[in-house]
Formats: C-alpha cells, sequence, structure tokens
C-alpha cells in the first residue's frame, strides 16, 4: 500500500504531510529496530528536513537507532553544518532533540566503503541494454547498511539525464554504490543520449538501478517527495518502486515544460546549490531537447570557479566532447572512468564524429568564474559574467531567445515531441 498527498496546482501543506506520515506509521511499527535514512545532499532542492522532523516524530522515540548517510554518489562530502541545513535542522536542534542521530557520508573513494552483494550477467546486461553492452557487472554498496535492521530512502523525483526520473533506488545507486555499476550505467544512459533518457520513466539504466535493487536482501522504503524548488506537490510514501513510480508519474507533470519552439541562444541562470560544472551540467541537460541546431546555451553561474572538485584531473585530459567522439576512440580513453566520459558527453551535447572531425549540435558556453584559458582547455566556451546583462535575455521568446531561472531541474521539451536525430 503507498500512502501519498499530492497538489499539482497548489501546494501539499504541512498537516497534509503529517497525516501521510502518520498514517503510514500507523500501519508500521518500528519500535526497537535500527533505521539508516538515505539523504540526498544539497544538490537537490525539495523540503527534506520537514519530511525528515515529521518521521522523526514517530521513529525517534520508539527506534534503537536513527542515523543518516547522504547519498552522495562522486560527489562532495558535507560538512556537519552542510546536513543540519539539508535537514533544515538549527543548531541548537542538533545538539539537543536530535543529538542521538549520526550522520555519515558515503566515502565513494574509500575501497574499505564496500560490499558486494552480487553479480548482473553478461546475458542480462545485453537484454536490458537491447543489445548496446554485454559484459558482467559487479555490484556493491556502503557496507554501512547492513549495520541497520531496515533503510528508508528520503528524497526527491526529479527528470533525470542517466535514468529518466530520479530517486527511489538511485539512491542507492549511484547514491552509495561502487565505481564498477556506477560508471557502467552512466555510460549506458549517455551511449542512449539525454534526449532519449531524461524525463522517460522505464529506460533501460532504470532497468539496471532496479536489477541492482533486488539484490538486496533487507527490507527498505521510499519517502518520495516532489516539489518544484521548496514547494511540495507530492509525497509518496511505500515500497520502493511503486512509490517512486507514483512520483515520477507526478514530477512529469509539474516538472516538464513543453514549448512551440525551438530557440538559438538560450541563457540558464544556474542556482547555488551546484558549486561545480559536474553538478551545474544539469543546466544543459534540462535545455538541450529545446535548443536548435547550431544554438549556444549559456551556463550562467559566476559563483562557480571548478569544473569538477572531484574528477576536475580527468576533464582537464580528456575535455567536453560529443558521445560518437569518445565511441569511436574507446581505446585512447581506456583509463579514464566511464561516468567522467558520460557526463562529459551530456554536456556537450550530441553531434557527430566522422572522419575525424567532431561536429557538436550546439555551442555549450560557461559564463562562470573558471578562466577563458580553462574553458577553451576543456572544449568549452566562455563568456565574462559581469559582461552578461540578465534583463538582455528577458521576454525575447519571440526572438529565439529563452531565459531560465534556477535551470537545472525543470526539463524542457518541444510540444510536437521533437528531439534531434540519434543513431545509437
Amino acid at each position: 500500500m503507498i500512502t501519498f498527498r499530492e497538489n499539482i496546482d497548489g501546494c501539499v501543506e504541512g498537516d497534509q504531510v503529517r497525516q501521510a506520515v502518520g498514517e503510514f506509521f500507523g500501519q508500521n511499527d518500528y519500535a526497537g529496530k535500527r533505521i539508516l535514512f538515505l539523504i540526498p545532499d544539497n544538490t537537490r532542492s525539495g523540503p527534506i528536513g520537514q519530511v525528515f522532523k515529521e518521521i522523526y516524530e514517530h521513529i525517534g522515540p520508539k527506534a534503537k537507532a536513527v542515523d543518516c548517510l547522504t547519498a552522495l554518489g562522486t560527489h562532495q562530502p558535507m560538512s556537519e553544518e552542510q546536513i543540519c541545513t539539508r535537514l533544515s535542522m538549527t543548531a541548537s536542534e542538533r545538539a539537543g532533540k536530535y543529538a542521538s542521530v549520526k550522520f555519515f557520508n558515503h566515502e565513494w573513494d574509500k575501497p574499505q566503503t564496500f560490499k558486494s552483494i552480487g553479480r548482473i550477467s553478461a546475458d542480462e546486461i545485453e537484454q536490458i541494454s537491447g543489445g548496446l553492452f554485454r559484459e558482467e557487472v559487479d555490484v556493491a554498496i556502503n557496507k554501512l547498511i547492513f549495520d541497520y535492521d531496515e533503510f528508508f530512502i528520503l528524497g526527491p523525483v526529479f527528470p533525470h539525464e542517466v535514468v529518466g526520473f530520479s530517486g527511489g533506488h538511485k539512491y542507492i545507486f549511484p547514491g552509495i554504490a561502487g565505481d564498477e555499476v556506477i560508471h557502467f550505467f552512466h555510460w549506458l544512459g549517455a551511449v542512449v543520449t539525454n534526449p532519449l533518457i531524461n524525463g522517460n520513466k522505464w529506460t533501460p539504466t532504470r532497468q539496471v538501478v532496479e536489477k541492482c535493487a533486488s539484490l538486496i536482501k533487507m527490507p527498505g522504503k521510499l519517502f518520495a517527495i516532489v516539489a518544484v524548488e521548496d514547494e511540495l506537490k507530492g509525497i509518496f510514501i511505500g515500497d520502493v518502486a511503486q512509490a517512486w513510480e507514483k512520483a515520477a508519474d507526478l514530477s512529469e507533470k509539474v516538472h516538464i515544460v513543453y514549448k512551440d519552439r525551438s530557440y538559438h541562444t538560450i541563457l540558464g541562470l544556474a542556482p547555488r546549490m551546484y558549486d561545480d560544472i559536474w553538478t551545474a551540467g544539469k543546466v544543459m541537460y534540462k535545455l538541450e531537447p529545446v535548443l536548435a541546431d547550431g544554438g549556444t546555451l549559456i551556463i550562467y553561474a559566476p559563483h562557480i570557479t571548478e569544473i569538477s572538485y572531484t574528477h576536475g584531473k580527468y576533464l582537464d585530459k580528456v575535455g567536453y566532447h560529443t558521445r560518437d567522439y569518445f565511441l569511436k576512440r574507446m581505446d585512447e580513453f581506456a583509463g579514464v572512468p566511464r561516468g567522467v566520459l558520460a557526463h562529459s558527453t551530456h554536456v556537450k551535447g550530441i553531434g557527430t564524429f566522422i572522419d575525424g572531425v567532431e561536429k557538436p549540435r550546439a555551442n555549450v558556453v560557461l559564463a562562470t568564474g573558471i578562466g577563458k584559458e580553462r574553458c577553451e582547455k576543456v572544449n568549452l566556451g566562455y563568456m565574462d559574467p559581469e559582461q552578461i546583462n540578465i534583463s538582455d535575455y528577458e521576454n525575447k521568446e519571440d526572438e529565439g531567445i529563452l531565459l531560465v531561472h534556477h535551470a537545472g531541474e525543470v526539463l524542457h521539451r518541444l510540444a510536437g515531441g521533437y528531439i534531434p536525430t540519434i543513431t545509437i
């Protein structure tokens, strides 16, 4: 049974959240249990803290332990203060009511973090990928999870470039997963391409995530939220796959904007929750479908000064290129994690590589705190953000110019359903 509240036209209010959470715990007893929350980092918006606090009212006094693990994937670790911010916790609340809650970061860069829970066979991978890949994949996750009786996943659902819609078991794969499965399914998503994946539910990559999840033999529940920035549109509680699917259905209604035309120039304003291009690349992912052939997309983020805090050394080496640039030269990039190559192609967008000549469909430009020399080094365009007057881009859609505030979470599509021609 899935407990939920949703309101497409308005906001799900606090009392409705309390009712939904209360209904769930009225039917499920966690007295004496050890519970591990898997929560997002600060690159996802939404009232995570509000929901966490409502849940804690029911299990805090009864459970043996209630702890939190940030599902970082390969993002930067969070400080105690940042986790408190994520959970809307004041310093006094942390020192008082929530003092017993332990905070953990997913230590993705330490081999001792992980335990293998099984393998996906080459035959299964071939079937799931439609013949694109045939390889066996080891599935490892953070072994901390096995110190608990049950896990709760608490996080938002949005359209997503790698799996179609984020959330659900994605907080485990790649949230707390090992390198092999992370890099495999990110590259699978890149090969299929962002325009064909983003905003679609049962993608090949989502099937990989759910296959991996089937190898976990401990119980878990999902508290999925759908929010537009911090305005809650829905909460879905219960079985992970079922609650995620209902949340994805709502996300499709509130997180996808349809446009009647494509644009030759798009200025996407990246929010401060993105602190490098590794995360701010979402501006491109969500806007690529409405960018005209030969058009320019500008990622505007004066606060960003780094390409990637965790993978910058690789991106400085390989730069940003189209999928086909890598596919036709894979031997040259054998030492680069495929998840890095995937990010590279997603930011650069689709294009061709024929007879040694790369032709991206679009021009991606950084208007950030990253200098011109480094932008050119990684094969991206450069603009000085101080020379950009945002008002110059406002109300000019009739001229083929689109301005998007808080870009990176709402997917834009053409109303006619057109996507650029992509050969896989």
